[in-house]
């Protein structure tokens, strides 16, 4: 039922609908003693929204919820008077969103995804032949950040990298496709991520840091021609195998993908197993770690205790941390439950983020700036 879910959503949302997902048991308005509570989410997280277990999970905690999915970066244009909580996918957009709405306590963060970038096998033999990339396992590598952005500024291609002439469907210029950094938190967090590279490892904080980076951020985003709005398009372009070579992704698309193919695998007898699942369902996929990368907050934003109290169960629950991991996402806190729930597949995934550098993230204003001067 979940993986219906996810293809009747995915439909949707590659069609650029708003999705409008009402959570609750059997007739959606909160029966049984539930109080309903209203939101705008990220749409990455409406599938977990839309999830019966979740559903049934957060009826158990007295709860319904109604949410309708909205790039993070758009929220800023929804009138919030009537909604119980905003729930976008990192701190900076939760921040504009209290300054200019309010809440009635801290925001909270139940989960969290780094950005990693995803590659076929061949696409990363010739990246780590040229010093751009390692392998760590068979599906599992390193990007260094430092080496691929300068190549991107030189405008270096495909066909200048060394074994590259031999392999199929590798030739234009060398980038990563993201999303539209003026709409989507993951293209946002990309430029974040690069531009505190291209800034010597400090966080861009003023105009002068913005126009010393600019170039490089108008460079990453030019040579893609049109970006996408949702990460979730250019995922599925990527496990459809179509698109980009190198794509920008949250890890916990890629763990939802493997965990819902075992959990396929493992529908009944005679069934593949785990392994078999990953298989199927990821190909030849490679998930490369950058060395410097940003992470996803997921930041849920009270506007009114119904909210609150809902921050505070899905930040809480045993079961509602056990159904974001299934989702992919790392519960803030114990990394127990996303090792354990993952074990089976860290071939692809690592099981925690040592040696990855986590990027601080501009405040809004300042992050908006640098997406809108990278776009220009």
């Amino acid at each position: 039922m979940r993986r219906v879910w996810g293809i009747a959503l995915g439909v949707l949302l590659l069609a650029g609908v708003v999705v409008a997902v009402v959570v609750g048991r059997e007739t959606g308005e909160g029966g049984g003693g539930t109080t309903t509570v209203s939101g705008v989410i990220g749409s990455e997280k409406a599938e977990f929204f839309a999830d019966p277990d979740v559903v049934a999970a957060l009826a158990d905690e007295g709860l319904t919820v109604r949410a309708q999915s909205v790039g993070s970066w758009a929220m800023e244009g929804v009138d919030l008077a009537d909604y119980d909580f905003a729930f976008p996918s990192s701190q900076g957009p939760a921040d504009a969103l209290r300054r200019d709405n309010g809440d009635v306590g801290a925001p909270l963060r139940p989960f969290y995804s780094p950005l990693v970038v995803l590659a076929h096998r061949q696409a990363v033999e010739v990246l780590a032949a040229n010093g751009l990339a390692t392998l760590e396992a068979d599906h599992r590598g390193r990007l260094s950040m430092a080496d691929y952005l300068a190549a991107v500024e030189e405008g270096r291609t495909w066909q200048e990298l060394e074994g590259a002439e031999a392999r199929d469907g590798l030739s234009g210029v060398l980038y990563v496709s993201s999303t539209d950094p003026l709409t989507s938190n993951s293209g946002a967090l990309y430029l974040a991520a690069a531009s505190f590279v291209a800034n010597d490892g400090q966080v861009v904080a003023d105009d002068a840091a913005i126009e010393r980076t600019a170039p490089l951020l108008h460079t990453l985003v030019r040579v893609q021609g049109t970006q996408q709005s949702s990460s979730d398009g250019p995922f599925r372009d990527f496990v459809s195998g179509v698109g980009n070579p190198l794509v920008l992704a949250y890890e916990s698309q890629v763990a939802a993908l493997l965990i819902g193919g075992a959990e396929a695998g493992d529908a009944g007898p005679g069934d593949a197993g785990p392994g078999d699942a990953d298989a199927g369902v990821a190909g030849d996929m490679v998930v490369l770690y950058p060395d410097t990368t940003a992470t996803s907050d997921h930041t849920l934003v009270p506007l009114t205790e119904g909210g609150q109290r809902l921050g505070e169960v899905l930040t809480e629950s045993p079961e509602l941390r056990r159904l974001a991991v299934r989702h992919g996402f790392r519960p803030q806190g114990a990394t127990t439950e996303f090792t354990e729930a993952t074990a089976e597949h860290s071939a692809y995934l690592r099981e925690g983020l040592d040696g990855v550098r986590q990027a601080p993230v501009p405040t809004a204003d300042v992050l908006r700036a640098m997406a809108a001067r990278a776009r220009s």
